[in-house]
């Protein structure tokens, strides 16, 4: 199992959020991951400027910095690896894309494509919608924790990161259905106080809450 932090923040870069002030809160709160993640429409020079940024803060907080999708801007700004969906590369193309040493983390959300992804060189999975959510258009219906439990149960030997609709009172759940971690987007970029939500997720994927 590689090393991975238990609570991965997705970078909202909605009109209207501040992702690099979030985000900064958020780490200096102890977020350990960050996934780097741009509106489509984004030029791939704004979505660098964007990403050096985050590295940046990543690297002042000792976090690890991933990029979601846009696996050119990874290796760009020397993250240390990135995440594709399922309209994204193959998971083995991006695997050869960022090389054996990084960490490529896949989407899934049954057990069959869970070990098609683990097969193909995923370091972890991302598991979900674990719940339904606002922040994300299109998405399919929700697993819940039991759709959760089935992919983890499937591949026991590789991270699962639960997402969709966390919170802190839904994050025992999703531990205790083997999730590693959660990772989530709107629980702290639409909090009044992001580092207080960071830092609640954090107490709860701990088991401290």
């Amino acid at each position: 199992m590689v090393p991975l932090g238990r609570l991965h923040l997705i970078t909202d870069t909605r009109p209207g959020r501040d992702a690099v002030a979030i985000t900064a809160a958020a780490l200096a709160a102890g977020v350990p991951v960050v996934q780097v993640r741009v509106e489509d429409g984004t030029t791939d020079r704004e979505a660098y400027e964007f990403a050096t940024r985050i590295r940046q803060l990543c690297d002042q907080h000792g976090a690890m910095c991933l990029v979601n999708d846009r696996l050119h801007l990874a290796l760009a700004v020397g993250a240390a690896g990135g995440h594709v969906g399922a309209d994204d590369l193959p998971v083995a193309a991006a695997r050869r894309v960022l090389g054996p040493a990084a960490i490529v983390g896949a989407t899934c959300r049954d057990p069959d494509s869970a070990r098609a992804a683990v097969a193909a060189g995923a370091s972890y999975l991302g598991v979900g919608p674990a719940f339904s959510t606002r922040t994300k258009a299109g998405l399919p219906a929700a697993i819940g924790p039991d759709g959760v439990a089935a992919v983890a149960a499937a591949v026991p030997d590789t991270p699962v990161i639960a997402i969709g609709g966390v919170t802190p009172e839904r994050v025992p759940a999703l531990r205790a259905a083997g999730a590693h971690g959660v990772a989530v987007i709107g629980a702290v970029s639409e909090a009044a106080d992001p580092a207080a939500a960071a830092r609640a997720l954090l107490a709860a994927v701990d088991g401290q809450a």
